[in-house]
């Protein structure tokens, strides 16, 4: 099977400094259609994608040159790409450093292929779904065709929320699903915040049903795609990361259960006054 994305076959940077173990996921990705490309070093890390402009990237964090961190750094200020990263580390700081620098998901070291197999079909999936969103959003007739954006799914209106007892002039979350683009502050004066897809995914999907608990196994279920349990701590490690983004004030933990979104929907805005 060849994995494939406008007609083109998707490919794949494995940057591994242990050869054995960067073959190895290399041989997997290639046994399940992907286009795949090693590097075993930061400077190479960066150059190969440079070079081959991959769909994803499988990023060791402890690399030889500079880290894995300093390379997602590197490669994402001049391209977002999803980047899956691979660290034998699990000290928590550590982890969310790395979804600070722009990775989208993480796993630790020992893991199964089976977990990085899935984890790398949900990311792309989940680019897919953003890339189908945008498009639609921004959608043009096609000449001799009859389409009309009129004729298309109409792009769901951006949402807005206010922190749950705020006082005079409170804080203001919009999230626009269209744009992707997610929006916090004062009255008109908000600032952007700079999400991942993966942290808006997550945004969203709370957004969805606010002021209602969502489980940790339900947020791997519907943001990540992945069924198994044992990645609550991926959903921790995200939430965490959108919180120092948005603000701690608008998700709420629930102990051994999971989180909600501590909001209630905003009323409409007046539309901006006409300039003269």
């Amino acid at each position: 099977m060849t994995v494939t994305s406008g007609g083109r076959r998707v490919g794949i940077l494995v940057v591994e400094d242990e050869p054995t173990l960067g073959e190895a996921i290399a041989a997997r990705l290639r046994a399940e259609g992907f286009a795949t490309h090693l590097a075993a070093d930061g400077p190479s890390a960066v150059r190969t994608a440079q070079e081959q402009l991959p769909d994803l990237i499988v990023l060791d964090v402890m690399l030889p040159g500079f880290d894995g961190l300093e390379v997602c750094r590197r490669i994402q200020a001049e391209r977002a790409v999803p980047v899956l990263m691979v660290t034998a580390r699990d000290d928590e700081s550590d982890l969310i450093e790395g979804l600070r620098t722009g990775a989208d998901d993480y796993l630790t070291k020992p893991f199964s292929m089976r977990e990085l197999i899935a984890r790398v079909h949900a990311l792309l999936r989940r680019v897919e779904r953003a890339a189908e969103l945008g498009a639609a959003a921004g959608a043009e007739p096609a000449v001799g065709t009859g389409f009309h954006p009129a004729a298309a799914p109409r792009a769901p209106r951006p949402l807005r929320f206010v922190a749950g007892g705020s006082g005079a002039g409170p804080r203001v979350l919009e999230i626009d699903p269209a744009q992707r683009r997610v929006r916090v502050g004062t009255g008109r004066d908000r600032d952007e915040a700079h999400l991942t897809p993966t942290e808006f995914d997550l945004l969203a999907c709370l957004a969805g049903q606010p002021r209602t608990v969502l489980s940790r196994e339900k947020l791997l279920a519907e943001v990540w795609d992945w069924l198994d349990a044992s990645g609550t701590r991926t959903v921790d490690s995200h939430v965490k990361a959108v919180r120092r983004k948005i603000g701690a004030e608008w998700i709420r933990t629930v102990h051994g259960v999971g989180y909600a979104l501590e909001a209630e929907p905003a009323p409409e805005e007046p539309a901006a006054p006409a300039g003269p």
